[in-house]
């Protein structure tokens, strides 16, 4: 299958080996489909089939560049025994909704699925094209990316990651899953700054010239492991497909019975992977965005203007404290008839004035699939604790955003489609704030002795990615400016 960047004409292509590999085009777009695939399954092959058949098909269907061996062998590694869930994606049904839980893996948040995967992928992807140069994985990171990315790449031959991260804009815990990851080959830095700073300061070093070519005559090449990387999006689709076949198989829905999905969002990714298994045929009626106070896409659901030129807020729920969301220039892509120069002249305002208006056409087509809403840290609160009150079920602060916006769009709109919410992280990786959700008093502690005081409430067994917490000593956090981040890979490859 071919690839082209969002902002370059059709004439532009790569493999999906070749466009896994570079991560990021050129041209600062996003890699997408060049035709968007068909369907290789039918709606009633979905409630047959494991976790992992459907992940194997959703591959094979984006990256047909792989063999039938390779991309075997990839799902295999990548579920394994390193998730505390055979099924890998359990479904529960709390309050009349039902909660997709994608946590289950070694680090403990959404982001596992598609990067135990996407190593995979990547090793592979590196012999399809013959790559003799050494890649190396940049990253920026609001918490959960930097862990899953530095767990799944772990002493993977012939591949770094450097990750970058925001002080004090991730939770005690994520801070220490990220310094306290093995591996000779990791890299965690803060910078000061928010999120999109660091992303921003990412992008313009994927895209300097000058510093790629040092890069290559030292024998290395960049490649992402953030979501703008479409390795790391296509497997995302798989939990869409498995959720509804699983539901018709608790025999929850019929056959051909559409469902909604509140999606917690960020960078946009997760809920692009929704809109990819829609257009596959899954009958999704309606994908809801669920933001936090970083509400820049409520705003642009509901009038059309995305505007990032806004107060950046700090919240409960920090893996979504994002004012530059970048895979919706994939779903704009899409919308706008893969129209790549009105995508360039929509991004480029984005950068230059801080704000980009759609057409009425293209806003239109957007409410008829999307919804939005967004939650405060007050309504984050009342919502775990509502949750909890109900059936004793515990969920963390990026899933009650999901779950708050899912209830709120049914009381309003009267919408009785059944409802997935995607609960994106455990309730162990934000223990300070589940803890006062649940007792009504701010934790005493934070970080592994808040999961502890956290434990002694709830009860029950701790799954092993929990465990491995308390075993783990984080090291030393360093923290630069963010223009000083491309002296420091240079220091870090000791580049000549």
């Amino acid at each position: 299958m071919k690839y082209r960047s969002t902002r370059g004409s059709k004439e532009n292509t790569l493999n999906s080996a070749a466009a896994i590999i570079q991560g990021l085009a050129p041209d600062g777009g996003l890699y997408v489909p060049l035709d968007f695939p068909k369907a290789n399954f039918k709606l009633e092959d979905l409630p047959k089939l494991s976790y992992k058949q459907i992940a194997a098909m959703v591959i094979s269907l984006f990256f047909n560049d792989y063999s039938k061996e390779q991309i075997q062998s990839a799902v295999l590694n990548a579920y394994s025994e390193q998730w505390d869930n055979r099924s890998i994606v359990p479904i529960e049904k709390h309050d009349h909704n039902f909660y997709m839980e994608l946590f289950h893996g070694p680090t403990l948040a959404f982001k596992d699925i598609a990067l135990q995967m996407l190593p995979q992928l990547m090793t592979r992807a590196v012999q399809i094209e013959k790559i003799d140069r050494n890649i190396i994985i940049l990253t920026a990171t609001s918490g959960d990316t930097g862990t899953a990315s530095m767990r799944g790449f772990a002493n993977q031959k012939r591949t770094s990651v450097i990750v970058f991260y925001p002080e004090g804009g991730v939770s005690p815990v994520q801070l220490r899953q990220m310094l306290s990851q093995h591996g000779d080959n990791l890299q965690a830095i803060a910078i000061k700054g928010n999120f999109d700073d660091a992303q921003t300061e990412v992008k313009k070093i994927f895209n300097d010239e000058k510093f790629k070519t040092l890069l290559n005559k030292n024998g290395y090449q960049f490649s992402s492991a953030n979501s703008m990387n479409i390795g790391r999006l296509v497997p995302q689709i798989s939990y869409y497909l498995y959720t509804y076949g699983q539901l018709v198989r608790r025999q929850e829905i019929k056959l051909g019975n559409e469902i909604n999905f509140s999606v917690p969002t960020g960078n946009f990714g997760d809920i692009l992977a929704g809109y990819y298994a829609k257009k596959l045929g899954l009958p999704i009626k309606k994908l809801i965005c669920a933001s936090n106070e970083n509400n820049v896409l409520t705003d642009f659901f509901k009038n059309g203007e995305y505007d990032r030129r806004r107060k950046f807020h700090l919240t409960n729920a920090p893996a979504m404290d994002i004012l530059v969301s970048n895979n919706l220039e994939r779903l704009l892509f899409d919308l706008y008839d893969n129209d790549y120069k009105q995508i360039s002249s929509l991004m480029n305002q984005l950068t230059q004035r801080g704000h980009y208006q759609i057409s009425d056409e293209v806003h239109a087509k957007l409410q008829e699939i999307f919804a939005a809403d967004f939650a405060t840290e007050r309504q984050v609160i009342k919502e775990i604790n509502r949750i909890y009150n109900y059936d004793r079920y515990v969920i963390d602060p990026h899933t009650a955003v999901g779950s708050y916006v899912a209830h709120q769009y049914q009381e309003k709109t009267g919408d009785t489609t059944p409802m997935v919410i995607v609960s994106t992280a455990s309730p162990y990786k934000f223990p300070e704030t589940v803890y006062e959700a649940v007792t009504g008093r701010v934790c005493p502690q934070t970080g592994v002795a808040a999961i502890k005081k956290l434990h002694e409430e709830l009860g029950g067994q701790l799954s092993i990615g929990v465990r491995t917490l308390f075993d783990r000593k984080p090291g030393l956090e360093k923290v630069i400016d963010p223009q000083n981040m491309e002296i420091v890979i240079s220091s870090i490859l000791d580049l000549k």
